[in-house]
């Protein structure tokens, strides 16, 4: 047997002041999404294809289990909330606002062929961690609010499993914080419409569960967006 499973059997042994399991949901599709729309903040509702995608992944959710869900308040964020609650047969549902997507500014609603013709955006693309969205964010901070969010919840409910349903960018860079791995990589993190990510948190460590868990495997395949 290899030797790694050793040491995380002791350190999931350790006493520690915040002991639980966040597991990372993405909401479901939008036209947005298949336009390689910018959506931010903008109220986006699902459509039929991002309800059925999200309705497939509640047998997934109720083999996880989660005990509660907190969610970004953003349209298409709480309505996959409220499906999976639903399906889960009425797990209760708490805002966060931590959890919402990045503030993009001027360039939500704008589409992948728009943007790259931005000069604003062009800037950011090429140091994307130094610098601010015209929504008035950076990387790094909308990462910290994202842990933030997860480790004081995980911290008021110890032992418990929390499903947190959010945004694509968020999930990245929390993996990220948790994995240590440098916020720069952010952008080698798949995470699809509807998938989950596991994350065990004991103190300071954490072991990764699982990542972009779909029920249909095949659709992480495909490109995210028709260009």
């Amino acid at each position: 047997m290899a030797l790694g499973p050793f040491y995380v059997a002791e350190k999931l042994k350790e006493a520690a002041p915040i002991r639980g399991t966040a597991i990372l949901m993405r909401h479901g599709e939008t036209p947005w999404n298949r336009e390689g729309r910018v959506m931010g903040r903008q109220p986006v509702e699902l459509d039929a294809i991002g309800r059925e995608q999200v309705e497939n992944s509640v047998a997934l959710a109720r083999m996880l289990k989660p005990d509660l869900i907190l969610s970004s308040p953003l349209t298409r964020a709480r309505q996959s909330a409220e499906i999976i609650a639903a399906g889960l047969g009425g797990v209760e549902v708490i805002d966060e606002p931590m959890l919402e997507e990045v503030r993009y500014g001027k360039w939500e609603g704008m589409t992948y062929h728009q943007l790259i013709q931005d000069e604003s955006f062009l800037a950011y693309r090429k140091a994307p961690i130094e610098s601010v969205t015209p929504g008035g964010e950076t990387i790094g901070q909308v990462q910290a609010r994202g842990v933030d969010a997860v480790l004081r919840a995980l911290r008021a409910n110890n032992g418990r499993r929390l499903l947190f349903v959010s945004h694509g960018d968020i999930i990245r860079t929390v993996v990220c914080h948790f994995m240590k791995l440098e916020l720069r990589h952010y952008h080698r993190l798949r995470v699809d419409n509807a998938s989950f990510f596991g994350i065990e948190v004991v103190g300071d460590f954490a072991e990764i569960k699982f990542s972009n868990l779909l029920p249909d495997p095949s659709r992480a395949f495909l490109p995210p967006f028709k260009k």
